[in-house]
């Protein structure tokens, strides 16, 4: 409004001091109009053009008059006539300069904004969450309190990236953000740092208590099922933490350390893990396998050695179980807990389970050729169960060795179920129609047992390490009717059960009692080669241990 008023004072101004070039020109033609209309008067009565024919019209023609006073009118009309315009150009210059001070403003606020918070959640990203997090340990140091730092990653995200699209990725990651930043106060910064990665900076702690605390209301939102085009999804996370100073004094290795623990909260198949210093040592390790796990196969580092399961009862041999190495060069012999979570996150978990399902049905064509039909079991990943093609390639390699179908049985845990637990249930409908067996595997970690073995076509269990080690536990005393229930409820469901982690001579007594079915440990024997499966089982035959014969999926003693 100022600068408005200061433009017209100036035309105004510029009215009384200065003509335009308009008010020029308005007089000229003015006063070129008057002097042809005196000359042809002066003319038209009959004296002539002559000074005082014109003096004479002058005189007694009163309209001349009117005529003599347009320069000024016209002078006048063109001098108004800049004026506004001029004013009219001010204002719009006034205008245009705002609405581009406006514009510039807003520009730089968006540019700002977009580049500390992710584009798709909104939320602060990794620049802005550092930023945040080393302000709050400046205040943390100067009022003596403490900060946690949470590293949280979606727990089966990946397999829906690869089956349902990336759009429907990108709605679970919403949800996501949005849960997370209900289920903690306004003071937590939640910032996106990756594709399934978040982070979050708790300020003003007391312990590590309440970061337990914050992490229960976090497990809590997700378990909720996600609602995503008419399927029911179950999404866990994992999450490691860190508090200040306790395990670190600046924002970089708080946040290390942190994606360290939840690294290994994923390979120990727990849901959370305060940082220790444990937690690091495999790290640069990581680091190097993730970079390498293409050429692996190329380079032929992987090897498979097989687990014998034996019958609780009689003790013989029914099968074994697959287990993947990795041979490398530099770390020496690498179990699947170190590469195949790696492997999921890089994309090769796919190209890794063909190898090990066509090397283990190699080798069990192999026994049955020497007279040792034993029924191989490998384990699937979530992204196989999502995988449309999966019965496919099974029936492929089966019919390509020659192996009766229910000579493999195909086994996954329950969180590999949590995802879309609709497609993995059709999945595993379809290879139960092919022949093949299912068995969940570390049966009793999941969420939802009862009911996966009312609604899965499953043929057995497993009953996980954790509780078969508790049996013979003369201070748990649970451990025994824990087992023993899991037990009768797989019957009464008609499954078949095995226990997996028998790794004392006092379990090959105890657990038969129970009603166990096959056992499965270092008590009955260590991973080993095809090659070493096969004298393995000649020396139990020639000590005269009972031998089995592997006919449609069930085992007939052979005395």
């Amino acid at each position: 409004m100022l600068a408005a008023k200061q433009i017209l004072q100036e035309n105004v101004k510029l009215l009384r001091s200065k003509a335009s070039k308009q008010a020029i020109i308005g007089a000229l033609i003015a006063s070129a109009t008057v002097v042809v209309a005196i000359l042809l008067t002066a003319y038209a009565g009959g004296s002539g053009i002559t000074l005082a024919a014109i003096v004479s019209v002058q005189k007694s023609n009163p309209v001349l008059w009117l005529l003599e006073g347009m320069p000024f009118v016209f002078g006048f009309w063109g001098q108004y006539t800049s004026t506004v315009i001029a004013y009219q150009a001010g204002a719009m210059v006034v205008d245009q300069t705002s609405d581009l001070r406006t514009q510039t403003l807003a520009l730089q606020s968006r540019i700002s904004h977009e580049s500390t918070h992710d584009q798709l959640t909104d939320l602060p990203n990794r620049v802005l969450f550092i930023d945040r997090l080393e302000q709050a340990l400046q205040l943390a140091h100067a009022d003596s309190v403490k900060v946690g730092v949470l590293f949280l990653d979606i727990d089966g995200f990946k397999e829906i990236n690869d089956t349902l699209g990336h759009h429907s990725g990108d709605r679970v990651l919403k949800s996501a953000a949005t849960r997370l930043q209900n289920a903690v106060s306004e003071s937590v910064t939640v910032a996106r740092l990756g594709s399934d990665e978040f982070g979050l900076t708790l300020p003003r702690l007391k312990d590590a208590a309440e970061i337990k605390q914050a992490v229960d209301a976090i497990r809590n939102a997700f378990d909720a099922p996600y609602a995503l085009d008419g399927l029911s999804l179950s999404l866990g996370a994992t999450i490691g933490a860190t508090l200040y100073p306790d395990h670190g004094r600046d924002a970089y290795t708080l946040m290390q350390r942190a994606e360290a623990a939840m690294y290994w909260a994923k390979q120990d198949r727990r849901n959370y893990a305060l940082y220790a210093p444990e937690h690091d040592t495999t790290s640069p390790t990581r680091l190097i396998l993730l970079g390498e796990l293409r050429q692996t196969i190329q380079r032929q580092e992987l090897m498979m050695e097989y687990q014998p399961i034996v019958d609780a009862r009689s003790g013989d041999l029914i099968g074994v179980e697959g287990l993947v190495r990795w041979q490398h060069e530099r770390y020496g012999l690498l179990p699947p807990s170190d590469f195949i979570p790696l492997a999921e996150r890089s994309g090769f978990v796919r190209d890794i389970t063909n190898w090990v399902l066509r090397t283990a049905l190699r080798d069990a064509s192999l026994w049955h050729s020497h007279g040792l039909p034993l029924n191989i079991s490998v384990n699937v990943t979530a992204a196989s169960l999502l995988d449309p093609e999966f019965a496919n390639m099974i029936t492929g390699l089966l019919a390509a060795v020659k192996l009766p179908r229910d000579a493999l049985t195909l086994e996954m845990t329950e969180t590999t179920l949590l995802g879309d637990q609709e497609r993995a249930f059709e999945m595993i409908t379809r290879l139960t129609n092919l022949g093949v067996r299912t068995v969940i595997d570390d049966f009793g970690t999941g969420y939802s047992s009862l009911a996966y073995l009312r609604k899965l076509p499953v043929s057995g269990i497993k009953i996980d390490r954790s509780f078969v080690g508790d049996v013979d536990d003369a201070q748990n005393k649970n451990g025994e009717v824990l087992i023993n229930g899991i037990i009768q409820l797989a019957h009464a469901f008609g499954l078949h059960v095995t226990a997996e982690g028998v790794e004392h001579h006092s379990l090959v007594e105890s657990l038969p009692r129970l009603g166990c079915d096959a056992l499965q440990g270092f008590a009955i024997g260590r991973p080993m080669s095809a090659a070493e499966v096969m004298e393995w089982q000649a020396q139990r035959v020639a000590a005269g241990t009972n031998s089995v014969t592997f006919i449609g999926g069930h085992v007939n003693r052979k005395r």
